[in-house]
C-alpha cells in the first residue's frame, strides 16, 4: 500500500526548525527515506489518476517531484531547503497547459489544478477562450461539487483593468483580469496520512479535469 508515512511529515517539521546544510547533511538518511516514500506515493497516485486522465500515464513519481534545494540567488530568504515536497503532475511554474499539483507540508498541504504563470501568448489564448465561451466556463466553475471543494480562482497579481484586446464591458471581465487560472483544495495532515489518501486525492483531482480541459482547449 502506497501511503505517506508519519516520519515523512516529521522530517519536514524538523527541517523547518533546522534549515541548515549542516543539519541536512547529518540527517541525509532521513531525507532519502522521506523522498523515497513520496516518490512511491506519487507513483501510486499517478497510476490511479491515469484512470480519468490518460496523459498522466506518461509521467512518473521521480520526475514529477521538485528538488528540495532552494534557489536563493534572488531571494532575501537564504534558507537552503524547501520545507515541503512538491510534485507537478502536468502543472508547474511556466507550464503551458492545465495540470495538477500536489504540495506536502505539515499543516499546509494542498492539491491544485489549472495553469500557473503562463507565458503571455498562452495567457492571451486562455482569456480569448473565456471571453468566447463564458457560459461553458461558468458552468464548470459553478458546478455544485466544484464549488463545494474549491474556493474562488486564485486572485494573486490580478489586473486592475480589462486587458487590451477585450471589450471593457465583457461580461467575463473579472476572469479576464486573472494572470493565473488555479483552483486549490487544502488538506489536513490526517488526510495526507490516511490509508485511502490516494483514492481520496484522485477524487479531488478528477473534479479539476473539466477545468483543465477548458484551459487546454485552445491548444488541442
Amino acid at each position: 500500500m502506497n501511503i505517506i508515512k508519519p516520519e515523512t511529515l516529521t522530517f519536514l517539521k524538523d527541517l523547518t526548525v533546522n534549515n541548515t546544510r549542516e543539519w541536512f547533511n547529518e540527517n541525509k538518511a532521513l531525507y532519502t527515506a522521506a523522498q523515497e516514500n513520496v516518490i512511491a506515493f506519487l507513483d501510486g497516485l499517478i497510476k490511479e489518476m491515469s484512470g480519468f486522465d490518460e496523459a498522466l500515464g506518461k509521467i512518473d513519481g521521480k520526475k514529477s517531484l521538485f528538488r528540495i534545494y532552494r534557489d536563493t540567488r534572488f531571494s532575501k530568504d537564504k534558507s537552503p531547503y524547501k520545507t515541503n515536497f512538491g510534485a507537478s503532475l502536468g502543472m508547474g511554474k511556466g507550464s503551458q497547459k492545465g495540470g495538477y499539483y500536489l504540495h506536502l507540508e505539515p499543516g499546509k498541504s494542498f492539491l491544485a489544478g489549472g495553469i500557473y504563470m503562463p507565458e503571455s501568448s498562452v495567457l492571451k489564448e486562455v482569456r480569448k477562450e473565456i471571453s468566447l465561451y463564458g457560459d461553458d466556463f461558468l458552468k464548470i466553475i459553478n458546478q455544485k461539487e466544484f464549488k463545494k471543494h474549491f474556493a474562488e480562482l486564485d486572485q494573486d497579481d490580478k489586473l486592475k483593468k480589462i486587458p487590451q484586446g477585450f471589450e471593457k464591458e465583457d461580461p467575463m471581465g473579472e476572469y479576464l483580469k486573472l494572470k493565473n487560472f488555479i483552483v486549490v483544495y487544502t488538506m489536513k495532515d490526517e488526510e495526507i496520512l490516511d490509508k485511502n489518501a490516494i483514492k481520496n486525492m484522485t477524487k479531488i483531482f478528477k473534479l479539476m479535469k473539466p477545468f483543465n480541459d477548458f484551459l487546454n482547449a485552445p491548444f488541442q
